[in-house]
């Protein structure tokens, strides 16, 4: 039997027999007896069935940035330009500042001279090798010659050391330009034209961040997720094909891209004994943004439990779910497990049992141990209780 649960509101028929009976009641006495008995309190029941329902949890998430880099000069200098578009999206490989480099164009002119130097100096070295080998025996002793090797070796070290310098001064010089090492949205320039930037400081220049796709961390506790792996070994819990990632956000509305899971939980924090695991969301239009804090519902499967609307229980301060039970004219307050919800009534695993008489309605004045008038009633799809009969009559 497939019916849909939301929160119940009791039958205006029921409020007019309740009047009624009051009103003969206080005529039939004269002076009724304060605290007396007023029979069993009329109880709206539903009986309970097992379903195979979608087997889900929800857990707060976090959002975080898919890529996100501080920007910092390498070099020290001037800044000359800020040639980009605060809010803007750059590309890899883009221009964001650009510092003076005056003097370290002096520096690669410099270095250049310095390679030119030791290039000629190598050369003489080796002609002077070459002719000490030639006339070695007629003047030129084995002592020369092994002097002349060395010269040129020394010559050729000081013309490596030259073309390393050079290299890291035409680095410097490529570095006065500060690109964009990522594709994202660059943030609001902290600097200005003129101010002096040292390398490597602390304080960034600016933040590139890439938005698409996103990132979402949530925890779960230790504790649910082997209660969890008891239902899949169990056989309660039936694993599906994949897991199914869907995202609330902050206003309530659900968005509109499916989660990939991208990082599971390796490890258990000692502080909250929950672990951490990254879901990614496609985010093109930039709905959602870092530092948001959303809801993720993840459908591990499915499982056959009993489904009991969420408005016939309570929850007390410390979390314990109860519902009332009609049992042989008296109501009887249950603890229940619940694993999760689907549409509007909570996924029930243990403390009721289908074919049992779920109290659903005249909750106000119930209490354990209550004496009962239990009523069929049937639940419509927008939450409002009907008298079983009244139900039947208008479907005929």
């Amino acid at each position: 039997m497939a019916y849909s649960f939301t929160y119940i509101y009791a039958p205006l028929k029921w409020i007019s027999a309740g009047l009624i009976s009051l009103a003969l009641s206080a005529s039939a006495s004269a002076q009724p007896m304060p605290g007396g008995d007023r029979g069993p309190i009329p109880a709206g029941v539903i009986t309970l069935s097992e379903a195979q329902v979608p087997f889900s949890v929800t857990l707060p998430g976090r959002a975080i940035a898919y890529e996100e880099v501080n920007i910092r000069p390498r070099v020290d200098g001037t800044i000359s330009e800020i040639p980009y578009e605060a809010g803007r999206k750059v590309e890899k490989g883009d221009v964001l500042f650009r510092i003076e480099g005056d003097t370290f164009e002096v520096d690669v002119a410099a270095a250049e001279a310095e390679v030119a130097r030791a290039e000629a100096a190598v050369t003489a070295a080796e002609a002077t090798l070459s002719r000490y080998e030639r006339l070695q025996g007629t003047g030129v002793t084995i002592e020369d010659v092994e002097n002349a090797r060395v010269t040129v070796l020394q010559n050729k070290a000081e013309l490596s050391s030259a073309n390393a310098k050079l290299k890291l001064a035409r680095l410097n010089l490529e570095r006065t330009e500060i690109h964009s090492p990522i594709t994202g949205i660059v943030a609001v320039p902290e600097v200005s034209v003129g101010a002096v930037v040292t390398a490597n400081q602390a304080d960034a220049l600016t933040t590139v961040t890439r938005l698409d796709p996103i990132y979402i961390d949530v925890e779960e506790s230790s504790k649910r997720l082997a209660e969890v792996r008891a239902l899949m070994e169990g056989g309660t819990l039936q694993r599906g094909e994949g897991l199914d990632l869907t995202l609330t956000l902050e206003n309530g509305v659900q968005y509109d891209q499916k989660g990939t899971l991208e990082s599971p939980g390796t490890r258990v924090s000692t502080t909250t004994g929950s672990f951490e695991f990254r879901i990614r969301f496609d985010n093109p239009e930039r709905h959602i943004l870092p530092g948001q804090f959303l809801r993720v519902e993840i459908e591990l499967g499915t499982t056959r439990a009993v489904m009991v609307p969420q408005g016939a229980t309570s929850r007390a301060a410390d979390g314990t779910l109860t519902a009332f039970v009609a049992v042989d004219g008296k109501a009887e307050q249950r603890e229940l497990t619940e694993h999760g919800s689907y549409q509007n009534a909570w996924i029930v695993t243990d403390g009721i049992a289908p074919g049992e008489a779920l109290i659903v309605d005249g909750l106000m004045a119930m209490r354990d141990g209550a004496d009962i008038q239990p009523v069929s009633v049937e639940i419509s799809e927008n939450g409002v209780v009907t008298d079983a009969k009244d139900a039947s009559s208008d479907e005929s």
